[in-house]
């Protein structure tokens, strides 16, 4: 094997790598905080802890693992305030992709948006939670090709996975997430080209996530006596 084909075997072993744990964090079936091992990852793979390196590296840029130094990495774990910061510029990206996808999607567009809702909504009856948490994060970035804007869909790569980290962190309870009929209705108002209604239709969508999650505590502390509360106001009765 010469250079040139050991760089593309590494390429497509670092593509395959960052796609297996993409889709793990957008399915919630790594929780925030797992701390991933290059020795184990590379077991796994069957890869060098090299290109597990530059696997990892990819996601870090996007914002979804924390490489620590000298500790190693570990899937991102936003905090409360970190949280509303990444919403808000989600609210702020879909909501440009919306406006440029009502412009720009081609019939081949929306068939495949819809054979995507489709999976989806199979996914929920068969009680695949994963599957369909990941087909709906998947159906966000299918929008943002279908705008045309390399720019958006990277930043929307990023929020779309650290957004389903938030909701694993700090979802009041099990939810429907993007509901399929939400999505109909956008795809119905992108076919229809009405921009503002697809505008009105995402912001909705949009609140709706954002109503899930409770942002105004943390789920865990590290102060001993709020998370002993209960044995000291025993002991103080």
């Amino acid at each position: 094997m010469n250079q040139s084909d050991r760089k593309k075997r590494s390429g497509a072993q670092d593509d395959i790598v960052y796609a297996h744990i993409f889709d793990a964090i957008l399915e919630q079936r790594l929780a925030p905080a797992t701390r991933l091992s290059e020795e184990a990852l590379g077991e796994i793979f069957g890869v060098s802890r090299t290109v597990i390196r530059r696997a990892l590296s990819r996601l870090a840029h996007e914002g979804v693992v924390s490489l620590r130094p000298n500790r190693g990495a570990v899937v991102a774990c936003p905090n409360a305030a970190e949280a509303v910061e990444i919403l808000h510029a989600r609210r702020l990206v879909e909501l440009a992709i919306i406006r440029l996808a009502a412009l720009r999607a081609t019939h081949e567009d929306l068939a495949g948006l819809r054979a995507l809702v489709a999976a989806e909504r199979d996914c929920l009856a068969r009680g695949d939670r994963g599957a369909s948490i990941r087909l709906s994060g998947e159906f966000h970035l299918r929008l943002a090709e279908a705008a045309g804007n390399a720019p958006l869909l990277g930043f929307q790569r990023s929020l779309v996975s650290q957004t389903s980290l938030i909701i694993a962190r700090y979802e009041r309870g099990p939810g429907d997430h993007c509901a399929c009929e939400e999505h109909d209705a956008l795809l119905d108002a992108l076919a229809a080209r009405n921009t503002e209604q697809a505008v009105a239709l995402m912001a909705h969508h949009l609140d709706h996530i954002d109503a899930r999650l409770q942002l105004d505590a943390e789920r865990s502390s590290t102060d001993l006596r709020s998370v002993f509360s209960q044995v000291v106001q025993a002991r103080s009765g």
